[in-house]
Order: C-alpha cells, then sequence, then structure tokens
C-alpha cells in the first residue's frame, strides 16, 4: 500500500494526495564522517522547496539518496509512496532530475540525446517530437540541434540537460542549481514554467541553488542544512521569525541561521 494516499486530479495528470517526496530521519556516512544526520522534510504537490545550505552541508548527498544512488544507513525515503531502497525503478519513474554539471553524450547532437532520453521513459514518436520542439523554441535551441553537443557552450548543454529532466512530465523535479549558466532570458523561462507546472499540474520540485534571491523569488518552503543536519525549515517569514530578523533578507536570515554570518575577520584579512 503505498503511504503516498488516494490519487486525485490536479489540472490533468493523477496526483497524491499525500508528500510526492518524504525524507525521514535519513542518516548517512562515509567511513567515519556523518555526512548527514537524521534528516527530515518534504515536497508537497504543487510546492516548490528549496534545500540550501554552504559547502559540505549535505545537499548533495541527500539528492542522490533521493535519486537512488545513496544508500541510507538509516531512515527513509519515499518518492510518491514508493522507498527509494527498495523500489527504485518505480520511484526514479517519477523523477526528472537537472544536475548541476550535466554530463552529457557529447558525440551525439542535441536532438538525438534529448531522444533518446524520451525513448528511455516510453514515450510514443508524437508526444517526444511535440515535447522536444516546445522545449527547444522556448529555451531559444531551435536551429541548434541538430548540431553535436561538443560543440555546445555551458549554457546551451544545461538547456538540453534541463529538457531532458522535464521531456517525460515527471510527478518531482530534483534540480541542483539548475539555472547555472543560462542567460537572464532562459532563466526566467525555466522560472516561469516551473511556477506553471506546480500550479496547473501539481508537480513537486526540489531545488537548490547557491543564489539566495532565487530561492527567495520562487521557493514556497526553505529547508537549510548545515553540518548534515537540518538547521531550520518553513516559509521565507517563519525563518525570518525564527532568526529575529523581521524584514531582512534570505541571504542575512541564511548567514544567521547556519552560523556565518560574522565576516568581519575574514573581510579584515582579506583586504590587508
Amino acid at each position: 500500500m503505498s503511504s503516498a494516499g488516494p490519487l486525485r486530479r490536479v489540472g490533468s495528470p493523477l496526483r497524491p494526495a499525500g508528500p510526492l517526496l518524504e525524507v525521514r530521519q535519513f542518516t548517512k556516512s562515509y567511513g567515519s564522517v556523518r555526512a548527514v544526520s537524521d534528516v527530515n522534510f518534504s515536497v508537497s504537490v504543487g510546492q516548490i522547496v528549496g534545500l540550501l545550505g554552504p559547502n559540505g552541508a549535505g545537499k548533495s548527498t541527500t539528492m542522490k539518496a533521493i535519486l537512488g544512488l545513496v544508500r541510507p544507513d538509516s531512515g527513509t525515503i519515499r518518492v510518491l509512496g514508493h522507498d527509494v531502497a527498495t523500489s527504485a525503478l518505480e520511484a526514479k519513474r517519477e523523477i526528472g532530475y537537472v544536475p548541476e554539471s550535466p554530463s552529457l553524450y557529447e558525440f551525439l547532437t542535441g536532438a538525438e540525446y534529448l531522444d533518446f532520453v524520451a525513448d528511455l521513459y516510453g514515450l510514443d514518436a508524437p508526444t517526444r517530437i511535440a515535447r522536444i520542439s516546445q522545449f527547444l523554441t522556448g529555451l531559444e535551441l531551435t536551429g541548434h540541434e541538430n548540431a553535436l553537443i561538443s560543440g555546445y557552450s555551458q549554457g546551451m548543454k544545461q538547456k538540453v540537460a534541463l529538457i531532458a529532466g522535464l521531456v517525460h512530465h515527471p510527478t518531482l523535479l530534483v534540480l541542483d542549481e539548475p539555472l547555472n549558466g543560462l542567460d537572464p532570458r532562459s532563466a526566467r523561462v525555466v522560472k516561469e514554467v516551473l511556477r506553471t507546472l506546480t500550479r496547473n499540474e501539481g508537480v513537486g520540485v526540489l531545488f537548490s541553488t547557491h543564489v539566495l534571491e532565487i530561492a527567495q523569488a520562487i521557493c514556497d518552503e526553505i529547508v537549510i542544512l548545515s553540518r548534515g543536519s537540518v538547521v531550520a525549515s518553513g516559509t521565507v517569514d517563519e525563518l525570518r521569525t525564527r532568526a529575529g530578523m523581521a524584514g531582512s533578507g534570505l541571504e542575512d536570515v541564511f548567514l544567521n541561521l547556519t552560523g556565518t554570518g560574522d565576516l568581519s575577520d575574514v573581510v579584515s584579512a582579506l583586504s590587508r
């Protein structure tokens, strides 16, 4: 029995009534090093959750575990009720993933690579052609799709990775710095696409970024990791209240909650 609950219709697809993603007491060590400890959070239908933290906070380990690439030492991770540890294939079918640094098959053209990805997800020819064409146009890759990926700029490769993550209309999007290398127009298109997918189709999004202005602008809730643990979670206003910083921007709140707010010594040393 799926723990995600009965399906309901949001827009056109069927979505579960419960959380799309549940991370419960997730703990992972590498040898004697505890990377993540007792992490808990969820992503609900139609919600964008920001996963923030300093370098080494445990974000990458957490995302890899959600994708089934890292096995928890303890705790559970469920995608639409599927335990990632025991039902990895079922969980992965529901996920669209965009990595921070995409590794693409550069000996293929953009069109060939996207057709390959769509085939992996079992999309029929008319559907894949329509969806790929729509994304190529929206992200201004039309006219470049038949060139080898090896000749693409970093921004163009990021666009291909975004299309590959979205082409099968996943229920849950896991995005790791998805706007890296994108020009302002393309970044705006991606943000609007995310808003449309969450609002109209009930897609859930886990969004990791170091650009806190982006997180503040698009995320419904924020989860802040520090030293492998969740130090705070909630809306931006709730985080401001917790930090005692009403009216402050997310950057100041983040630095306060992660204990890195006093930068005077660093600035002084670098200014000598």
